[in-house]
């Protein structure tokens, strides 16, 4: 039971900003336990949502959107982020696969890096508000469309983390460090673990709220994403690094909040049929 409360800790440590101090030990245990990414993003989600709750009720569509985003690399930081910037830079470079690895580990920011960075917190802002404006459509009350807006960051982030679960999973080390180290430990039953409780938390999380399997859909998009990511990865860097890891967080997190607002456009549409 202590090693797995040394996990737990471990995981918020290394994969949020909570002020935990990790061990050796600790990230040992982590690593023993890799489904806890899913866990954390369960955690993370219901914190961001809780947020998320208070603005929808408290300020305009757009501000709210925005303070949404900031919350969210409060509590999750800026790693994955800048995984994605790195990843951006090695598949922007020309040459060999050495050269878009060396471009990729450079820790200069490059266009690449840049405009990637720019298009993802352009894209998660565009999502966050079209959720918001969908939501106005079918919800009767301010509170009710709060609680969608609740749900759908608990998902995004479930998302989030099981899309890095996902592409280790199938992914192959380039080099060795911390990427490699996440690649090993991610076995097909640690990853089957996560991957049950991430479905069931997301099926639930809208189920309740009227919205049937939206959650679900939602869910294996992230995961679909993160197996188009490692293709694109293996295809320009012959396999996958910590930066690409990183990099399905933040585009696992995007693409579930583009489906959630897809799912919900069709419902405000009349097509609650095709959800049950």
């Amino acid at each position: 039971m202590g090693s797995f409360l040394l996990a737990v800790k471990s995981s918020f440590g290394f994969l949020s900003t909570i002020p935990v101090y990790i061990t050796e030990e600790g990230f040992n245990e982590f690593n023993q336990r890799i489904y806890l990414y899913t866990f954390v993003g369960f955690v993370l989600g219901l914190i961001i949502g809780l947020f998320a709750f208070i603005f929808e009720l408290l300020f305009p569509s757009m501000i709210g959107s925005f303070l949404i985003i900031a919350v969210i690399y409060y509590f999750t930081g800026f790693n994955h982020l800048d995984g994605l910037a790195d990843m951006g830079d090695g598949l922007t470079a020309h040459g060999s696969v050495e050269k878009k690895i060396s471009a990729m580990k450079d820790v200069s920011l490059g266009i690449g890096g840049a405009a990637f960075c720019t298009i993802a917190i352009i894209s998660l802002y565009a999502s966050i508000l079209s959720i918001k404006s969908e939501t106005a459509f079918i919800s009767s009350s301010s509170s009710e469309a709060a609680m969608i807006i609740f749900a759908s960051m608990v998902v995004s982030e479930i998302g989030a983390k099981q899309a890095m679960l996902t592409i280790a999973a199938f992914g192959k080390p380039v080099h060795d460090g911390m990427g490699a180290i996440t690649i090993e430990s991610t076995t097909f039953p640690r990853y089957s673990a996560g991957l049950i409780f991430g479905a069931l938390v997301c099926i639930i999380s809208f189920w309740l709220l009227g919205f049937g399997i939206t959650g679900l859909i939602a869910f294996i998009a992230s995961i679909v994403s993160a197996l188009v990511l490692l293709n694109v990865s293996n295809r320009h860097f012959g396999g996958l690094n910590g930066d690409g890891i990183g990099a399905a967080n933040e585009i696992g997190r995007i693409v579930s909040l583009v489906i959630l607002t897809l799912m919900i456009k069709m419902i405000s549409g009349g097509s609650e049929w095709m959800l049950l």
